[in-house]
This record gives structure tokens, sequence and C-alpha cells, in this order.
């Protein structure tokens, strides 16, 4: 019974801090607070001040992490929205998926080699711009770390949804098929939040690019891993 209770109260911490993250980033709109960064920021002050260990959060946290997979089968759905606008507007969108996952994934193990990183933290962070549940069956595939995975593609997520507004306007990208495109092949589901600002369309391309860029990221991970022979 207790364990029951304090799994009710770690998923209703993660909720109530989402909540709490999202209303402040609607008020105030700074990249900055976006609800990703904020609610994780959050939990992690809370699970400090009250001395709650790792281990026991995910008691109730799991039960959230358990929905990856069925996000990712959901993402479906937009695919099959949009195939007739996929269908007329197929080169650009498969060309500028290629150009993201192939420059993301090769872009990060030849940073990876400069610095020097181990072979283990190279195959967990190569596929840092898929999607969480797919970033981490590659990297199991491939044979690195799947928790340094999740951290890789949080990072990428984060980076790229606070640094999305200031490369658009540096770069003058105004168009949404591209504004979508670039963040949901290198920022993944939280790119494909942020686009959610920049409208229907946007949000729309970049939902549909994260899932092809997953698609594609499970078969070019290995070919990269060849490539630099790691």
């Amino acid at each position: 019974m207790e364990k029951a209770l304090f799994t009710l109260w770690m998923i209703l911490l993660t909720v109530a801090a989402f909540f709490i993250t999202t209303r402040i980033y609607k008020r105030y709109s700074y990249s900055f607070l976006i609800p990703v960064l904020t609610s994780t920021a959050l939990i992690i002050i809370i699970l400090c001040v009250l001395q709650i260990p790792y281990e026991n959060y995910m008691i109730g946290g799991q039960w959230i992490s358990s929905l990856l997979g069925p996000s990712v089968v959901a993402l479906a759905y937009p695919l099959y929205k949009q195939r007739h606008f996929i269908i007329k507007h197929l080169f650009p969108i498969l060309g500028g998926v290629l150009v993201g996952a192939f420059s993301g994934m090769v872009s990060v193990g030849i940073l990876s080699k400069i610095l020097g990183l181990n072979q283990t933290l190279i195959l967990s962070v190569i596929p840092k711009s898929l999607t969480t549940p797919v970033a981490i069956e590659v990297t199991r595939g491939l044979g690195g770390n799947a928790s340094l995975a999740v951290v890789g593609v949080m990072i990428a997520g984060i980076f790229g949804a606070i640094a999305a507004p200031v490369i658009f306007k540096f770069t003058r990208v105004s168009s949404p098929i591209g504004r979508g495109i670039a963040l949901g092949s290198a920022s993944h589901a939280i790119g494909t939040s942020k686009a959610a600002e920049y409208g229907e369309l946007t949000f729309s391309m970049s939902s549909v690019t994260m899932t092809i860029c997953a698609v594609i990221g499970s078969f070019l991970g290995p070919i990269i891993v060849w490539i630099f022979q790691i």
C-alpha cells in the first residue's frame, strides 16, 4: 500500500512540475524557460531538498517513461494525416531529413574523436538527434550506454529548442517547411513542441520529420560507426 501511494506521489510530482512550468512558459515565452528544461530542474531540486533517491523517484517515474514507446508509435498519425503534403514535397523533405540526420551523427562523431572521448560515450551520443525510445534502441544495438544516450538526446533537444529562434533569425529561415525540418531532425520531440509555436504546418512538418529521421537514423547509426571505425 505504501509503495503504491509513493508511486502515485511521484507521478503527481512529475505531472505537477510540468504543468507549473508550462504555465510559466506560456506567460513569459522565453526560450530558456521551455518546460522540459525547467520541469527537470524543478524535480531535481525537489528530490535534493527532500532527499529522495533517484531510484525511489523512478518507482513512479517508470510509469511515465513506459509511455515513450506508444508515443512514438502514435507518430504514425501525423504521417498519415500529412501524407498528401509529404508526397507533394517528398524530395525536399527526404533531402532535409537525410542531411539533418547524417550531419548530426557525423558532426558529433568528429567532435567526439577530436575530444578523445572513449568508445562507449561516442556510441552513446551518436543517436542524439533521434527521439528517445529510438535513440535508446539504436545505442544498445551499437553497444553504447542507454542512460548516456538519454542525456545526449535531452541536451540536443533542449539546446536546439533554445537556439532555434536565434538561428532562424540569423539565417533568415522563415519557411514553415524549413523550420519544421530543422527542428524535427535536430531536436526531435522537444524541437517539435517548439515548432508548435510557429504554426500548425511547422508543427506537422517537425513531427513528420522527427518520425522519418528516427527511421533513417536507425539505419545510419551503424554506417556512421563503420565510417569512423569506432
